[in-house]
């Protein structure tokens, strides 16, 4: 299978596209916006648009994205990041003018249809170590205190995604599902302040990272395909990971006294690159069989009926932080300038394939690759890689991800090109020291090759014919404390 591995620059943005909504009901995207070239909000939302996706989950109220809603009849999910819930929790004023400003104004002046404010964005995560424990239930109280005072509580539900990790089950059973001890009550808290106001419990649930986490995992228990080996909880069959999660969810509701309490998945998805396990193959079976088995709605064990839900993601992301690994830059549906990456039937299109970006500006068809004349053993070339790769995105290079086998120079080039055509393809961007220079010309040579219907030039490794050279023999770091020194005249200086 070809992978995208050198691309040309989009003169602005790149974002979004989309994947989902009506034949299901409550089917959704997440769109995120954390790209160095995202598409114009306009561009998304006719995206949206044109692929019948009729929900969209947001991280942010970033005025542009809500703006371009307006009038489009999408059903909205506004963002309020982790990085204000402090302030929020700490001021009433500070809540009433957050909705005032990104909800009222924009259901009021820009015809948006906001249905939920995400108060936060997984903020139990145990990674987090508590920082957000004091801070995301006050929050969620004073922007539904805000929400009622503008008259929009009917209207608007407050929400707070959570990771799947804020409920367990000692024994890996559905049925013995509860809440995590350390946040148990506060967790009651919150799901009775919900189920008080009417508003959803909102639950992020990915059977990837499980397989990521855990090299024992069962693979086929990820896929809704009916292979994997069922659990038998109580004589009640889970042939699934994603039905298993979700039960144990609604056990720890129901244990609670809570059982009725409306549930939408916020994020589900798999990515296609950065890991041996995440690869177009794998995020199409995936994604399908999510939508195979919703669309009948038919839902799980425990909550027969439709399921609303939210794929992550539209669109590739490549300024997402990759601490919890190189996958991150890669959940989207779609390249990072709106193409689909496989065949995906969503059900929302007569044609039953996704409709790609219209009108989509890329810059000229040059890149930037590591001269011929250049030598591997020049000193020069393990701190230009580094450099490259450390304010660019190589996370498409390592074992087992779809440029993985490219030769040394391929890695090289990969590593110049991606920072050259994040920067726009400044000259300055393509002098590393006598190593660099621009070509307008198709490199085969490198054993890449350029699709025939590939109208955006983005290049693709070759799999099968690279040579196998890992990326081991020079450090694709991610130390961004380096900064970009380069002039017109200049090489790139490391300090």
């Amino acid at each position: 299978m070809m992978m995208r591995c050198f691309s040309v620059s989009v003169t602005f943005g790149l974002v979004l596209l989309c994947s989902l909504v009506c034949v299901v009901s409550g089917i959704g995207a997440n769109w995120g916006t954390q790209l160095s070239h995202p598409l114009p909000p306009e561009t998304v939302v006719n995206l949206l648009r044109d692929n019948g996706i009729q929900k969209v989950k947001l991280f942010d109220a970033d005025y542009g994205t809500l703006r371009a809603l307006g009038g489009s009849n999408i059903e909205v999910m506004v963002g309020i990041p982790n990085d204000m819930l402090s302030s929020l929790a700490g001021s009433m004023k500070a809540a009433e003018k957050w909705v005032a400003t990104n909800v009222s104004k924009h259901i009021s002046s820009n015809n948006v249809n906001i249905r939920y404010v995400a108060v936060g964005n997984e903020p139990f995560l145990q990674t987090y170590n508590g920082s957000f424990l004091k801070t995301t239930f006050p929050a969620l109280q004073n922007v539904q205190s805000a929400l009622i005072k503008a008259g929009l509580s009917n209207q608007v539900k407050v929400t707070c995604p959570l990771n799947a990790d804020v409920y367990e089950a000692p024994s890996g059973y559905p049925s013995e599902g509860d809440f995590r001890t350390d946040i148990h009550d506060l967790m009651l808290a919150i799901v009775k302040f919900l189920s008080d106001n009417g508003a959803p419990f909102t639950v992020n649930i990915y059977p990837f990272i499980s397989l990521y986490t855990d090299a024992n995992f069962p693979v086929e228990y990820a896929f809704f395909d009916g292979n994997a080996q069922p659990v038998n909880d109580g004589g009640t069959n889970y042939y699934n990971m994603f039905d298993a999660n979700h039960d144990t969810l609604v056990h720890a509701l129901q244990k609670n006294g809570y059982g009725n309490l409306p549930i939408i998945i916020g994020e589900i998805g798999w990515p296609t690159d950065g890991d041996q396990n995440a690869n177009m193959e794998y995020a199409r079976r995936f994604n399908q069989g999510f939508m195979s088995h919703i669309t009948g709605g038919k839902g799980t064990p425990m909550r027969p009926g439709p399921i609303d839900a939210y794929l992550f993601s539209l669109i590739d992301e490549d300024a997402k932080s990759v601490d919890p690994g190189n996958f991150e830059r890669h959940w989207g549906i779609f390249t990072f300038d709106g193409r689909a990456k496989y065949q995906l039937n969503l059900g929302t299109t007569n044609s039953g394939v996704l409709i790609p970006a219209r009108s989509v500006h890329y810059l000229e068809k040059k890149w930037c690759v590591m001269k011929p004349s250049a030598r591997l053993d020049d000193p020069q070339v393990a701190p230009s890689v580094s450099y490259a790769c450390g304010l660019a995105d190589c996370t498409q290079l390592g074992y087992g991800t779809s440029c993985g086998n490219l030769d040394a120079r391929g890695n090289i080039s990969y590593a110049f090109n991606s920072y050259y055509q994040i920067h726009n393809q400044l000259e300055a961007a393509c002098k590393f020291p006598n190593l660099s220079m621009v070509t307008k010309t198709d490199p085969s040579g490198w054993k890449l090759h350029i699709s025939d219907n590939d109208s955006a030039i983005l290049w693709r490794c070759r799999k099968e014919r690279a040579n196998r050279f890992g990326c081991g023999l020079y450090s694709l770091g991610t130390n961004n404390s380096v900064s970009f020194e380069a002039s017109d005249s200049s090489s790139i200086i490391f300090p």
